[in-house]
């Protein structure tokens, strides 16, 4: 296939993802240095990358890789086509600034910025009908899973979330609250439990078209812990936060997978 036309979520046979989420940081070399970097030694890697820089380091990012494979996305965006939202960045805004994918329903904007499942839902659907493709961010908190509820949780925020979203341009991440910049990250059995229940709402959905889905993990993932999650059952790829600061600690990631 030719590497400029893949888009991840135009992929049928769920060849792993691994996604870059750097929240409000700058990597240590620069936001270009660091793309330039994924484009020049990553090129051959035998996974998908995506990007997710901060808004104001999208641009940057976009430009050293035009023309790759590597997919540049948002890490948020409002559902409305503009108007007086002070503060708030549309789909049209990022796809002109280069961006084909965004993050959606991330446990710190669930849980910190108090977004609600029909917020989430409002924005997956925006991001679809705008051509983008969605990573929908699912997971449970310590407490709910102490509780017994992970499972209706994360069945509720799919479901509400996906509603009226096409299954071809969702990719969607379990990141289990408790482990995310906790350094404790979930068990293999853990994960593959999850992973294999999520598959099941998936299918609940969309039915054989939610075999295109793919399912990502992500929660205290780093280079120490990535060959063990990219071998659990069901784990499509990663969604790496701190560790894809630093080059080559997300290299390593990208290597084992």
């Amino acid at each position: 296939m030719n590497k400029t036309a893949r888009r991840v979520y135009f992929t049928f046979m769920r060849r792993k993802l691994i996604a870059a989420n750097w929240k409000m940081n700058t990597p240590p070399v620069g936001a270009a240095e660091f793309a330039r970097s994924v484009t020049e030694q990553c090129a051959d890697a035998g996974c998908d990358i995506a990007l997710f820089p901060p808004f104001t380091l999208i641009d940057a990012v976009a430009r050293e890789t035009a023309g790759t494979s590597v997919t540049v996305g948002a890490q948020n965006v409002f559902y409305e086509r503009g108007g007086a939202y002070t503060g708030e960045v549309s789909c049209h805004m990022l796809k002109s600034a280069g961006c084909s994918m965004v993050i959606v329903g991330h446990s710190e904007r669930r849980h910190i910025l108090g977004e609600s499942d029909s917020d989430v839902a409002a924005k997956a659907k925006a991001v679809a009908d705008s051509g983008m493709g969605a990573l929908l961010c699912v997971g449970e908190t310590e407490r709910e899973r102490n509780e017994g509820n992970r499972t209706d949780v994360v069945k509720r925020q799919i479901e509400t979330a996906l509603s009226d979203v096409p299954a071809g341009r969702i990719t969607v991440a379990y990141e289990p609250v408790w482990a995310i910049g906790t350094g404790n990250n979930a068990e293999t059995g853990q994960i593959e439990s999850m992973h294999g229940e999520i598959r099941g709402f998936l299918s609940g959905i969309f039915g054989d078209a939610s075999k295109s889905i793919r399912i990502l993990y992500g929660g205290s993932v780093g280079a120490s812990n990535a060959r063990v999650i990219a071998e659990a059952e069901g784990v499509d790829g990663m969604l790496v936060g701190t560790a894809s600061l630093e080059f080559d600690s997300f290299k390593c990631i990208i290597d084992v997978v």
